[in-house]
C-alpha cells in the first residue's frame, strides 16, 4: 500500500532523511518509532504530499506522491501532531466542512460524518464547540476528520501526546480497531503505544532506518541474556555475593526498599535456568522469598539497543 524507496530530505545543508526505504502492507498497523528529531514527522509530511523529497520516491496505492499528488491525497487521512481544528466551529460543522473539502459526495456527506462520529465516540459532543472539548476529545475530532472520507491510509503523527493515561488507553483502542479496514502508520516516540497497538515496527534514528521487524522478532535479536526479578524480605550481608557466585549469572543489582524488603535485578546466561539455584540460595540464608520471575525484554530495551550503537 505504501512504498518508500531511498527517501532523502535536506533542509539546507542539514539532512533529515538519508536513503530511507520501507513498505507498509494493506491493512497493516505500522509503528514508526524514533526519538525527537529522528526524521519521523518529515517522512510523514512527504508521504502525505505536504513536503517534496530531495531524492527518492514514495508511492501510495501505486501512485507517486509527486506526480499524482491530488490522487494520493484522496487516499490518505492525516492527523498532524496538533489537530487542525477550528475552535469556533461545532464538531458537527467542522466534520461537515472537512468532508466537503475532502470531496465527499453531497448525498453521502451526512452518512460519512455520522459514521466517524460513531467510530470515534463523539455522539454526545456532536453539537459542542471544539474549544469546549478536552484535549483527548480534540484528538478524537482530529482522527475523525482524517477518516471522514474513508481513506485507504491513515497517517497519525503523535496521536496521544499530552493526553492523560485514561485518554491514552481510549485512543490506543480506537487506533487498533482501524487495522484491516485501513492501513495505519502511527508515528510516535512513546514506546508503549507501539507495543500495544502495532503489528510491525520501524525504528528510525538520525534520519536512517536502524531496525524493521515485529516486536517479537526484534526482541529475539537482542543479546541473549535473561533478566530475572528477585524480591526478598530479611537481612543477609552474604546474599549479594552468593548470588553473584552462581554459575550462569552475569550481574546482580541490589535495591534496598522499606520494610526490610530488598529487590535484585539479575542478568544471566539464557542457556542455563538459574532460578532453582537462586531460590535455594535465598532459602539457605533464612530469607523470605517474595517473588522470583523472568522479566521480558521491553520495546524500550530494543529501542535503546538499536539507537545507542
Amino acid at each position: 500500500m505504501i512504498e518508500v524507496d531511498n527517501l532523502t530530505k535536506y533542509y539546507g545543508t542539514k539532512i533529515a532523511l538519508d536513503k530511507v526505504s520501507f513498505t507498509v502492507r494493506k491493512g497493516e498497523v505500522l509503528g514508526f518509532l524514533g526519538p525527537n528529531g529522528a526524521g519521523k514527522s518529515t517522512a510523514m509530511k512527504i508521504i502525505t504530499c505536504y513536503l517534496s523529497p530531495t531524492e527518492g520516491s514514495v508511492k501510495v496505492d501505486g501512485l507517486d506522491v509527486f506526480d499524482d499528488s491530488l490522487e494520493v491525497r484522496k487516499r490518505i487521512g492525516y492527523l498532524p501532531e496538533t489537530p487542525p481544528l477550528y475552535l469556533d466551529m461545532t464538531v458537527k460543522n467542522y466534520l461537515e466542512f472537512a468532508a466537503k473539502i475532502k470531496g465527499v459526495d453531497k448525498k453521502n456527506l451526512q452518512e460519512s460524518v455520522d459514521t466517524v462520529v460513531d467510530k470515534c465516540g463523539l455522539s454526545q459532543y456532536y453539537r459542542s464547540q471544539c474549544r469546549a472539548l478536552s484535549k483527548g476529545f480534540r484528538q478524537r475530532v482530529g482522527i475523525a476528520q482524517a477518516m471522514v472520507h474513508n481513506p485507504l491510509v491513515l497517517i497519525l503523527d503523535e496521536p496521544t501526546i499530552g493526553l492523560d493515561p485514561i485518554q491514552i488507553v481510549e485512543i490506543r483502542h480506537l487506533i487498533k480497531s482501524f487495522g484491516g479496514e485501513h492501513t495505519v502508520v502511527l508515528s510516535t516516540h512513546i514506546l508503549p503505544e507501539v507495543d500495544m497497538t502495532c503489528e510491525r515496527v520501524i525504528i528510525i534514528n538520525d534520519g536512517t532506518v536502524v531496525a524493521e521487524d515485529t516486536t517479537s522478532n526484534l526482541r529475539s535479536r537482542l543479546p541473549q541474556t535473561e533478566q530475572i526479578y528477585l524480591e526478598i524480605r530479611g537481612n543477609s550481608s552474604q546474599l549479594l555475593s552468593k548470588l553473584e557466585a552462581i554459575q550462569g549469572i552475569n550481574s546482580v543489582n541490589e535495591d534496598k526498599c522499606s520494610d526490610n524488603i530488598i529487590i535484585y535485578e539479575i542478568k544471566a546466561d539464557n542457556k542455563t535456568d538459574v532460578r532453582p539455584e537462586i531460590a535455594k540460595t535465598v532459602i539457605g540464608e533464612n530469607l523470605e522469598l517474595l517473588q522470583l520471575k523472568d522479566v521480558s525484554l521491553t520495546l524500550e530495551d530494543i529501542f535503546i539497543n538499536v539507537t545507542m550503537k
